[in-house]
């Protein structure tokens, strides 16, 4: 449909017509935001399989390498004094590994909101043509799950208009000067003498040409750019995001899952389908229940809004050690963790003061 006849290019648009646009009702009040995804499709993915068994454990850490830890975090700390990451006596190591399962589910939003920039000459194209619907729109997502935003100028939705921010002039007071084209000389401060003699920076005016405007006391509108009009039109904000969620079993070491976001651990499952089903097989019940609490959840929190691409879900195992060690007599404990081999240890037994000047 051309809707050229009935309404002259170029021609200012009313609220009504905006009203009367397909996909852009009510930005003719100034309106817009968020808008619905087309239908989406049924999951395709089969029921996903569990790891093999070989891959649910993870080899003990050996003393060496847990003292090595200990000893990199004493040294990482300024005010930690060395001497129990060295001499503390290892007594006791437990392993406490657990299983992290992450759900990640990449979703495309869209959303309208209006645009406009310094007209510099552009033909207006408003009701040219009728314009595309939202989701019509060709808009190149990046790589799957990476975050971005894209704004894209709807064609057949701009027209030309005077820029209200400087009464169409082009111009607006300098904030340097306040409009006056001049500023008080830095030398005297103003006051046109210095040390009782006059100030031969300024002349004895007190006064100094403002070099922002060249003392016109004007700049260039900052909307139009010292066009006077500018040229609107309907925004289209595309925002691609994803959305990660993680559920950690309870493992009952005294350290704190918090602890575990900053590390890695080993992949034992890793799949990416547009729609995912819950997994099974695992030999903890936790991560079938969490895998599908967390797909319903992200269904009900992003189907309605956006558009779903793709979703990811993963198992890793983090391996844990508590290592119970004694240092001058008294029992202490620090934590290995990840495959970083992160150390945890809140009551180090030895901090001292220090000031970093």
């Amino acid at each position: 449909m051309n809707n050229a006849a009935a309404f002259p290019p170029g021609a200012a648009p009313t609220d009504n017509m905006f009203n009367n646009m397909p996909g852009y009702e009510g930005m003719g009040q100034g309106g817009g935001g968020f808008l619905p995804p087309p239908m989406p499709a049924e999951p395709v993915a089969p029921p996903q399989p569990g790891p093999e068994p070989e891959d649910w454990s993870i080899p003990s850490l050996s003393e060496d390498v847990a003292r090595e830890a200990f000893k990199s975090f004493a040294a990482s700390n300024c005010c930690y004094s060395k001497a129990p990451a060295n001499d503390g006596v290892i007594t006791q190591m437990e392993p406490f590994n657990t299983y992290r399962y992450r759900l990640e589910t990449y979703t495309e939003s869209r959303s309208t909101e209006w645009g406009h920039k310094p007209h510099e000459g552009e033909m207006p194209d408003f009701y040219t043509q009728t314009a595309p619907r939202p989701w019509e729109i060709q808009a190149t997502p990046p790589s799957l799950f990476t975050n971005h935003t894209e704004l894209i100028r709807v064609p057949y939705t701009s027209s030309v208009k005077d820029c209200q921010d400087c009464g169409a002039t082009g111009k607006e007071p300098c904030k340097e000067c306040n409009g006056s084209g001049h500023k008080p000389c830095w030398v005297c401060h103003g006051s046109g003498t210095r040390d009782d003699q006059d100030c031969s920076r300024c002349n004895s005016t007190g006064k100094e040409r403002c070099r922002k405007c060249d003392a016109r006391g004007f700049d260039n509108c900052d909307t139009c750019k010292g066009k006077r009009q500018l040229l609107t039109f309907i925004q289209l904000k595309v925002e691609w995001t994803n959305h990660v969620d993680d559920h950690v079993v309870e493992q009952n070491s005294g350290l704190k899952i918090d602890d575990l976001r900053s590390v890695s651990g080993k992949e034992l499952f890793k799949d990416n389908q547009y729609l995912l089903y819950p997994l099974m097989g695992f030999p903890d019940p936790a991560i079938p229940d969490a895998s599908a609490r967390l797909l319903q959840e992200h269904q009900g929190k992003y189907a309605g809004t956006s558009r779903i691409l793709q979703q990811r879900q993963t198992v890793e195992l983090i391996p844990i050690t508590k290592v119970c060690y004694k240092w001058k007599g008294d029992s202490h404990v620090f934590y290995v963790f990840g495959n970083e081999q992160q150390v945890m240890a809140d009551n180090y037994p030895a901090k001292c003061c220090c000031v970093i000047l």
